[in-house]
């Protein structure tokens, strides 16, 4: 899976290149939502999406618990500023959608402020797709078991340890629960201009590849294929790099192998 990983993913970013030239040279607006249960594969698979692209011509909003003040504004409202401009891609990292399953399951919203969430989403979309904004929503699914898996590594890894929060362990009680109000979030909000897609990630890799692929076919604005450069003559033989003695150099520490 390895190598035919690696070869698979590198074909799709040269083809996310394209997207995003297709973007730009268009001035469409692209709003991409992932959703899933914790460690589900959400971010890993958008840093996979992104890795290639110009950092310009993409954003990824991964919001965090809302301030005092905005949980007094209207519930949309702090999503709305992140939403794409001409020519841009936007990737969120969770979405408004955390009124539909981790905020009622979490008892963090009232059930009228969860009700009316869902009176309201599909109007709202509506909104976002009559303006031009085309929007791609996925559910990344991932067995129970997988995702236990998946905490234990986290938890038994130094460098992954940030990624498990309280919320996430006091979720993990709510497997069935989740997935109840996952089923109603999509029964309700799921449209034509705003369809609701599903992707298996109990293998990671294999999810990743599905759903760029599937994306790619979303949006058919990449048919134009990137421009090439040609670089002019240097005039001159190429110049060393030499810097101020007012600068001071950082050590080269790294060890060469003498194997």
């Amino acid at each position: 899976m390895g190598k035919r990983y690696r070869k698979a993913i590198g074909e799709l970013q040269l083809e996310l290149m394209r997207l995003q030239h297709g973007l730009r040279s268009s001035g469409k607006r692209l709003l991409v939502i992932f959703e899933g249960r914790d460690a589900a594969g959400k971010g890993g698979t958008i840093k996979a999406i992104t890795e290639s692209l110009d950092t310009r011509g993409y954003r990824i909003a991964a919001l965090g618990k809302p301030s005092e003040e905005e949980t007094t504004q209207w519930y949309f409202q702090r999503y709305v500023v992140h939403l794409p401009s001409a020519g841009e891609f936007v990737l969120f990292d969770r979405s408004w959608y955390n009124r539909a399953v981790v905020e009622p399951a979490m008892g963090f919203c009232t059930v009228a402020q969860y009700e009316a969430f869902l009176d309201a989403v599909p109007a709202f979309e509506k909104l976002l797709a009559d303006d031009g904004i085309i929007l791609v929503k996925y559910w990344l699914a991932v067995d129970q078991a997988e995702q236990e898996q998946r905490f234990a590594e986290r938890a038994d890894d130094p460098l992954k340890r940030w990624k498990l929060s309280l919320v996430d362990l006091a979720a993990r009680q709510k497997y069935a629960e989740m997935g109840k109000l996952r089923d109603v979030m999509i029964e309700r909000t799921h449209a034509d201009h705003a369809p609701w897609f599903v992707v298996d990630f109990n293998n990671q890799k294999r999810g990743r590849i599905n759903l760029i692929r599937h994306l790619l076919q979303q949006v058919p604005l990449h048919e134009e294929a990137v421009p090439k450069v040609k670089l002019p003559q240097l005039k001159g033989k190429p110049r060393g790099e030499h810097v101020t003695d007012k600068a001071l150099w950082v050590p080269d520490t790294l060890q060469e192998s003498t194997d």
